[in-house]
C-alpha cells in the first residue's frame, strides 16, 4: 500500500513538472522570436493558400472550396443534373470557379501586408488563442480589402458568361421571395464571398497543420515558436 502511494505521488509530481515546463515554454521565448515566428508561419499559410487556389482547377477540383449555386438554387441544379439538363448549370458553375481562381492571386500582397502590420498584442492573442486564431486575425484585418480587389475581377469574368445575367435576374427574384439569401442575389457578389471563404478556409488548414506539426513550418523560427505552444 505504501509503495503504491509512493508510486502515485511520484506520477503526480512528474505530471506537475511536465505541466510547468509546458506552461513556461512559450513565455521563455523573446517577444521578437514569438512575433517573428508567428509572422513567418502566417506568411507561409497565406502563400500556400494563394498558390493552391489561384490556378486552373484550384477551386473546381477542390471539394472543400468548390463553388456551386447557393441554397435552394443549388438543390434545383442538382436535380437538373440528374435529369440530364445540367449542361447550362455546369457551364455557369465552371465560370464561377474560374472567376474565383483568377481573383485569388490578388490577395497575396494584402495578406502579407496584414502580417507585417501585426502588433505584439495581436501576436500574443493569436499564440494563446484557438486553433484558427491566426486565420481569424487575417480575416478580420484584410477581408474587406481583398473583397475590393476580387469583386471587379470576378465581375469581369462572369460578365463574359450570358448565364450570369440570367442568374442575377432569377436570383434577385428568388431573394425577394426568401428562396435565396439576399447577399447571394448577384453572381459577382456571391462568387466573391465564396472565394474569400475558400481562401480563409485554406489558410485555416495551413494554420492547423503547423499547430499540430511544427516541423511543417518553413522557417526554423516558426518551428521554434509553434513547438513551444
Amino acid at each position: 500500500m505504501i509503495r503504491r502511494t509512493a508510486t502515485f505521488a511520484g506520477l503526480c509530481a512528474g505530471l506537475l513538472i511536465c505541466a510547468n515546463a509546458f506552461a513556461l515554454s512559450l513565455s521563455s521565448l523573446s517577444q521578437g522570436d514569438a512575433n517573428g515566428g508567428l509572422k513567418d508561419a502566417l506568411t507561409q499559410g497565406a502563400q500556400v493558400a494563394v498558390r493552391e487556389l489561384g490556378v486552373p482547377g484550384g477551386f473546381s477540383n477542390n471539394k472543400d472550396v468548390r463553388i456551386g449555386l447557393p441554397g435552394k438554387l443549388g438543390k434545383v441544379a442538382d436535380k437538373m443534373k440528374m435529369l440530364g439538363m445540367g449542361s447550362q448549370v455546369d457551364s455557369l458553375e465552371a465560370s464561377m470557379n474560374k472567376a474565383a481562381e483568377a481573383a485569388v492571386p490578388q490577395a497575396q500582397a494584402i495578406l502579407v501586408e496584414a502580417v507585417k502590420s501585426m502588433s505584439v498584442t495581436d501576436a500574443k492573442g493569436i499564440l494563446t488563442g484557438g486553433k484558427d486564431s491566426a486565420t481569424q486575425y487575417l480575416n478580420t484585418s484584410s477581408r474587406d480589402k481583398i473583397r475590393a480587389k476580387f469583386l471587379p475581377i470576378v465581375k469581369q469574368a462572369t460578365d463574359k458568361v450570358g448565364l450570369a445575367q440570367q442568374y442575377n435576374s432569377f436570383a434577385g427574384k428568388a431573394a425577394a421571395l426568401g428562396v435565396v439569401d439576399s447577399k447571394d442575389a448577384n453572381v459577382e457578389g456571391y462568387v466573391t464571398e465564396k472565394a474569400l471563404d475558400g481562401l480563409f478556409k485554406m489558410i485555416a488548414q495551413q494554420e492547423e497543420t503547423i499547430r499540430q506539426n511544427p516541423a511543417a513550418a518553413a522557417t526554423s523560427l516558426a518551428k521554434k515558436v509553434f513547438s513551444a505552444l
